[in-house]
């Protein structure tokens, strides 16, 4: 029997048999499923038209991008910019888009986007401050002198003189107060936000004008922000309410520590997309001697992350959140490198099936038809 078995695998090999097929798209789609580098993907879809095929129609990069970050789940469509010559249906009529062409030419587009997108994801990165301009304070007591733009300084002075943003005065403890900053790019890998509350040592006592909480939101604006919008030394910025904005991340509560550079650590890396950022102080704890009034005062806010490469960007439409790419932006690569063979990562499915256990249940004659011999 075990003679029979392999001579009719030497056949079907023989004779180009493709046993994608044989497995049938349900087996297939999970043993594609346990590679985890888009690179790997890359190479199974350019084995043979049947293996591009299944790995469009599954969706398999997109599902790789949802794995590594639940947030992508917003984005219900992606669009790559027209100067590209792979760019797809820009200003077709409506009974075109509907044709199968047409579709499968999205599929192969969206493929091309996740695929992309998966690879920025994992590829290293470098932490950095990722602040690029402020949007606004929920209220501020005295603007420009305690402005929001104070936040991005390093400490609690600048020239030997105090540098902070202070709230408005409240006789409500509870009354919370919020920060809006714009990130350095749409697409943004944040694991932590550090806060240093404002120490008054010019006031009786030197208070600590902190918050009893922080919370953080990452989301997308509903509109573009123009230059006008963001904070300067003439405007204190208006679009600082909940409904200019697609919130698509929340933070837990954190307590807050008095007088000190706190890091607020994410229980797991979250991708901000939209590129806002909005910190919410939650609860007051300092009265002011001069009015009797609460106040929150923070002397400086980091938001430290990863931004993604300029050639991946979001925008909102009206089912959700836009995946945009634009090629052109992308650096130069040696065209003259060697396209991957599907035989350097035979071995690669082959351990992960293992460790996962779920090489168990399949059919493990036609997924060493398929993969080559369990090594």
């Amino acid at each position: 029997m075990d003679m029979e078995v392999d001579e009719e695998g030497h056949a079907a090999a023989a004779a180009g048999v493709d046993f994608v097929e044989r497995l049938g798209p349900d087996a297939s789609a999970a043993v594609f499923a346990v590679l985890r580098d888009p690179a790997d993907l890359a190479r199974a879809a350019a084995v043979s038209r049947s293996w591009r095929t299944l790995v469009m129609a599954v969706h398999l990069s997109k599902m790789q991008c949802l794995r590594l970050f639940p947030e992508v789940s917003w984005f219900t469509r992606v669009e790559q910019s027209a100067t590209s010559a792979s760019s797809s249906n820009n200003g077709v009529n409506e009974e075109d888009a509907e044709s199968t062409a047409t579709a499968w030419e999205n599929h192969k587009r969206e493929q091309r986007v996740y695929m992309r997108l998966a690879h920025a994801l994992l590829s290293p990165h470098t932490r950095k401050g990722c602040i690029a301009a402020c949007i606004g304070a929920s209220s501020t007591d005295n603007f420009p002198e305690e402005g929001i733009q104070n936040t991005l300084v390093p400490g609690d002075h600048m020239d030997d003189m105090e540098s902070y943003w202070s709230s408005g005065g409240q006789e409500d403890p509870g009354a919370p107060e919020s920060l809006v900053y714009k990130l350095c790019s749409d697409l943004c890998i944040i694991d932590e936000i550090r806060i240093q509350p404002f120490r008054a040592y010019q006031q009786p006592g030197h208070p600590i004008y902190s918050a009893r909480y922080v919370r953080v939101r990452f989301g997308c604006p509903k509109s573009p922000l123009r230059p006008e919008d963001l904070v300067s030394e003439e405007n204190e910025g208006q679009l600082t309410a909940d409904d200019n904005y697609i919130w698509m991340y929340t933070s837990s509560e954190f307590p807050m520590l008095q007088n000190v550079l706190q890091s607020f650590k994410l229980p797991r890396p979250a991708l901000c997309i939209g590129g806002v950022v909005k910190v919410e102080f939650l609860g007051r704890i300092q009265k002011q001697v001069y009015d009797d009034l609460y106040y929150i005062c923070a002397a400086h806010v980091q938001v430290l992350g990863a931004p993604l490469p300029r050639e991946l960007g979001a925008a909102p439409c009206k089912d959700g959140i836009v995946l945009k790419y634009f090629p052109e932006h992308e650096p130069s690569r040696d065209s003259g490198c060697s396209r991957p063979k599907w035989h350097e990562i035979e071995a690669r499915i082959w351990r992960a099936l293992k460790a996962t256990g779920q090489g168990i249940g399949f059919n493990q004659e036609l997924l060493s038809r398929l993969l080559g011999p369990s090594v």
